[in-house]
């Protein structure tokens, strides 16, 4: 069997701000490999620098220290349109102002390979429909995409990406919005994208317990440490009771999720 190829590298990796000339460091000695195949999520408490470490491995964020490589190649020495071919983001930022509809906006995806003149081609007008398709939200096309609700938006968004069809995914928390049915669905797509069509998908989220259930890998961030595993490994060794400074809240290895204590 062909050895799972690495997209995504990170080594020694230190994430944070830079104020008044100084780096304050948010999380260091960070070391991961997100393979071609794999759905990954990143899990931790509010506040402890998810959307950083994901703004970081994206390149929207320069480095403190350490390396991110993408394809053994630094993030930072690739050009916007490459990059843009090997990398599709989706944030939780607000939408700049415009009069889009879902299926321009999620034509915008393929940007990164359409001509000068920004045409759409066959294929680009294949891709776009296979990206409404695949998040359920074709039937929105012709809407204007503040007409839709918050959780519809959050499927267009991720269809953009899927229209631009790169090997790695990140999303940041792509299942805010979602009711229990649609998260666990939009999981299950990402996961049938990772294993079918072997994509590396990272995501962020504060949903636990699908993330165990679902994902390939697991980084679980604290203050402390960011440690990457299989979630059947984490559990064994112990990680996720290092995940919230609360004695009431602990990891039961026997339901294999969080218990609240009485």
């Amino acid at each position: 069997m062909e050895k799972p190829t690495t997209l995504l590298q990170a080594t020694n990796l230190s994430i944070g701000y830079t104020a008044k000339t100084q780096p304050a460091a948010i999380a260091y000695g960070i070391n991961l490999d997100l393979k071609a195949g794999n759905l990954t999520a990143l899990i931790g408490a509010n506040g402890i620098g998810k959307s950083t470490l994901l703004r970081t491995l994206t390149g929207i964020q320069p480095t403190l220290g350490g390396s991110v490589l993408l394809n053994n190649k630094p993030i930072a020495e690739y050009s916007a349109a490459d990059l843009a071919q090997n990398l599709s983001i989706v944030l939780t930022e607000s939408l700049p102002p415009s009069n889009l509809t879902v299926f321009e906006l999620v034509a915008l995806g393929r940007q990164p390979y359409t001509n000068w003149l920004g045409s759409l081609s066959d294929d680009d007008l294949s891709k776009v429909n296979q990206a409404l398709e695949l998040t359920q939200t074709a039937h929105l096309s012709n809407k204007k995409h503040f007409e839709i609700s918050d959780g519809q938006l959050q499927k267009v968004l991720i269809a953009r990406a899927l229209a631009q069809d790169t090997p790695l995914i990140i999303l940041d928390e792509p299942t805010t919005h979602l009711d229990l049915l649609h998260k666990v669905n939009l999981l299950r797509l990402l996961k049938k994208l990772a294993q079918e069509a072997n994509k590396c998908i990272l995501y962020s989220t504060h949903d636990l317990d699908l993330a165990l259930q679902l994902s390939d890998q697991i980084i679980v961030m604290t203050s402390q440490t960011v440690v990457q595993d299989t979630p059947q490994r984490l559990i064994d060794n112990n990680v996720f009771d290092t995940l919230f400074n609360d004695a009431n809240i602990v990891f039961d290895k026997d339901k294999g999720g969080f218990v609240v204590k009485p």
